[in-house]
This record gives structure tokens, sequence and C-alpha cells, in this order.
């Protein structure tokens, strides 16, 4: 079982990195990111609290969101349990970060990236804990080579985790982000997963390393 401090030490962590990263990309006359954070009352609905972090007119970003955020609720929704019914009458407890990148050159794509970590809960039943994530790159004028490195990038930080899985889920990416009424992909593509949860001893705990992997991955990736 994974620690929520552990989970929310790491998204907060991930969160303050990639900000700094992005502020080094912008220069010491670029921009800078402000921060907006938010909280609900813990007998609300949803309580929690976050992290919003928003560029605006930098240097090299012409607007950008860097997000952290706790969210926790009394019961799983509906639409959270058409696919798992036993979880009907769970409580919950979910967190991430997400990120949109958008330059103001059109010869620098648009980025998205998202880890996150949800905890379903009962009493007297061990909590389940699933993972998701991934990244894609939406080039308006396409480069080959950076094409290359963001998928490569991308393939090295999930060879650890096994044969296949980055062909997986650069297939999951692909399917996931095509736009079926025009018939097209958005962007190259990247990779994606969801609803990552084994049972086993160790296994959350490798699910987890494997949604900071691709966390950590999104700077070299992309910036």
């Amino acid at each position: 079982m994974i620690d929520t401090g552990a989970l929310k030490d790491y998204f907060t962590g991930l969160q303050a990195r990639l900000v700094v990263a992005c502020e080094a990309l912008e220069g010491n006359n670029g921009g800078r990111f402000r921060a907006d954070p938010w909280h609900r009352e813990p007998n609300q609905p949803l309580g929690g609290s976050g992290l919003t972090c928003i560029i605006e007119d930098g240097r090299v970003i012409e607007r950008g969101g860097i997000a952290f955020s706790h969210v926790t609720g009394k019961e799983l929704p509906a639409s959270a349990t058409a696919k798992r019914p036993e979880l009907a009458g769970h409580a919950f407890e979910a967190m991430g970060v997400s990120l949109v990148l958008h330059p103001h050159n059109p010869c620098c794509p648009t980025a998205h990236m998202n880890v996150r970590c949800l905890i379903a809960r009962k009493a007297d039943e061990a909590p389940i804990t699933w993972f998701g994530g991934g990244m894609d790159l939406t080039p308006y004028y396409p480069f080959t080579e950076d094409i290359r490195h963001f998928h490569a990038t991308c393939k090295q930080a999930l060879a650890p985790f096994g044969e296949g899985v980055h062909a997986r889920y650069k297939k999951w990416c692909d399917d996931y982000f095509f736009i079926r009424h025009r018939n097209e992909p958005r962007g190259v593509g990247g990779i994606f997963f969801d609803d990552l949860s084994e049972e086993g001893e160790g296994v959350c705990e490798l699910c987890f390393a494997l949604t900071q992997a691709v966390g950590n991955a999104f700077s070299e990736a992309y910036l």
C-alpha cells in the first residue's frame, strides 16, 4: 500500500521542478509563473486543496499552466464506478499534476502532460489504488528530429518496466487522442495509460514508480 504522504510529496515536488525548468527556459528576462492556491472545506461534497501555476506572455511560452490538485470525496461518482461497480459507495482521494504549454513560436509544439493517482476506500476493506497519465506533442509545423527525440525519451523512461510497455502506451495514446469526426490524430502522439492497478506485494509501488518515470521524463522530452 502506498503512503499518501509519499504521493503528495512526489506530485508537489514534480510541480515545483517543472515550474523551475520552464522559468529557466524563459531566462532572466523571461516570464514567471504566478501561483493561485485553492482550498475546499472537508465538510463539502468535494474537499481538498491545490495549487495552480500560470504563465502568460512569457519570452518563450505564450500561455501555460502547471497544476497540482488533491481532492477527496465521500463517495465515488457514478461515472467512476461504471466499469467498477464493486467500488460503489467507496470514499475516494485523488491527486496529480497536469500541464499544458503553448509557446509563442509556431515552430515550437504545444505539449500536454498528466500524472495522477486515485485511491478508493471503504471501512474494513483494503484501499484500492490505481494510476494514470501520459504526455503528448502537438506541433503546428512538425520537425522530424523533435518528434524522434520526444518519442525516444518516452521509450527510454518506460524501458525499465518491461519490453513492449512503451509500444502499448504509445498505441494507447494514438487511439485515445484520435479525432474521429476529422479522421486524424491530435498531433504526433506520445504515451498514455490509465487504470494502472495490479494486485500483489510490491506491485502498487511498481505502478507508482512507472508513473514517476513518466512525470520525470517530461522536461527532457519537451523542454
